[in-house]
């Protein structure tokens, strides 16, 4: 499937209703699974939860009866149910996409095996698919490695309350994302669980989740690509509903770091409105460390390649251990436009002048490729991509709503 996207011949103005945060609906999908409390609609009730295909397939992973659980692309529903089935009395085989056997997860089967789990590798040792025996797990200290993915200490953190004897996890080396992992904390609180965590060390004790009711946040992820269509745009006035100011979501970064790519953000009572501020400087270099968050890299580097800014990215090398390798495929279509995305020293700068064109682009089976590429119809006038049916993993109204913004949109084969 193809999607041509078409500039619209007006001013955009829009009103948006953004999807919810799956990264925050699988945490509380996985709390309320542990807590032991079954799936009735008053108990551990879950509003607005994320319609995301990522989510689909965790919430039906958790409920089936089947052994082998496939997760498809799903690497929070790989990360997260590793730890769940390794303390659930049931035997899981836990297997994925081609490319999810690529990814690895030995970082955390090998802190789970250290505190006891039974878990074994059935095709290349330290990745999917595996066979996880549960058990009770007694031990109470582990380390685990924080430089690969912080999904691998959020399935800990979120297992560690209901071991007999709770858990002291030390994070071995620079944790990246971690507002990921401070965004599990968080919710961990919010259902009535006590944690201590101290520069490297996180200790909890051995504790119920208790009973609340918990309504998920609109996902600032997925407003990265509204923020690319105000950047690109001669002129578009956006209004996204409920994101919020204070959020547990460590992409809520974006109203600070559009600044630089002159972005307005105004915060409303009722969500916030992005609009056009100023002429972007581009005497100077942007300097952006993704560490923290990773998932803007791919639309905040194509802005800046539409817009000829000169940029300084760091913090991005675990983009290759994502759906695709993301930095590849950033280098890959952006030379269709003329722009070269290198690496120099500890950062990555952009070369070459943005050439308009007409392009097809691949997006490699990456939802946020759709979504990153997406806005340059509006400097080009159209784009054509690839797969567009992939949005569904976190954006699954992504089309309708582009349509709300006078884009046209043709499908095809």
């Amino acid at each position: 499937m193809i999607a041509k996207i078409s500039a619209p011949q007006k001013p955009i103005r829009a009103t948006i209703n953004l999807p919810a945060s799956k990264s925050l609906s699988n945490r509380a999908l996985i709390i309320r699974a542990l807590s032991g409390r079954d799936f009735e609609p008053d108990s551990y009730r879950v509003e607005n939860l994320s319609a995301a295909e990522d989510t689909k397939i965790l919430l039906n992973a958790i409920q089936s009866t089947d052994k082998t659980i496939d997760v498809g692309a799903a690497g929070t529903a790989m990360r997260f149910l590793t730890a769940y089935f390794s303390v659930s009395e049931a035997g899981k085989i836990l297997t994925g996409t081609e490319r999810m056997k690529q990814r690895p997860i030995a970082p955390l089967v090998d802190a789970l095996k250290s505190l006891g789990a039974d878990i074994e590798y059935l095709e290349n040792e330290g990745f999917p698919p595996i066979k996880i025996k549960g058990k009770k797990i007694t031990t109470n200290e582990v380390d685990v490695d924080g430089t690969i993915s912080s999904q691998f200490l959020s399935a800990l953190l979120m297992i560690a309350p209901i071991l007999e004897n709770g858990v002291k996890i030390k994070i071995k080396g620079n944790l990246v994302s971690k507002p990921y992992a401070e965004m599990t904390v968080a919710l961990m609180k919010h259902f009535g669980v006590s944690v201590s965590w101290r520069e490297n060390t996180i200790e909890i004790p051995n504790q119920k989740y208790v009973q609340q009711f918990y309504k998920v946040e609109p996902d600032w992820s997925a407003a990265a690509f509204w923020y690319s269509v105000v950047a690109l745009s001669k002129d578009a006035e956006i209004t996204l509903n409920g994101l919020q100011k204070n959020s547990q979501q460590g992409d809520s970064v974006l109203p600070e770091l559009m600044k630089q790519f002159g972005v307005e953000t105004e915060f409303l009572n009722s969500g916030i409105k992005l609009r056009q501020s100023s002429i972007v400087n581009r005497q100077s270099s942007i300097k952006i460390d993704f560490t923290n968050f990773p998932d803007l890299a791919q639309s905040l580097t194509v802005i800046a390649a539409a817009l000829d800014l000169q940029i300084q990215f760091s913090g991005i090398e675990n983009l290759k251990l994502k759906e695709t390798d993301r930095i590849a495929a950033l280098q890959t279509e952006l030379k269709k436009f003329g722009k070269e995305f290198v690496k120099q020293g500890d950062y990555y700068t952009l070369k070459g002048q943005y050439k308009k064109s007409e392009q097809t682009i691949e997006t490699y089976n990456d939802h946020r490729m759709v979504m990153a590429f997406a806005p340059l119809a509006l400097v080009c006038g159209n784009i054509t991509i690839q797969n567009p049916e992939t949005v569904k993993k976190s954006y699954p109204g992504f089309w309708e709503d582009l349509i709300k913004s006078d884009l046209m949109i043709t499908p095809g084969k």
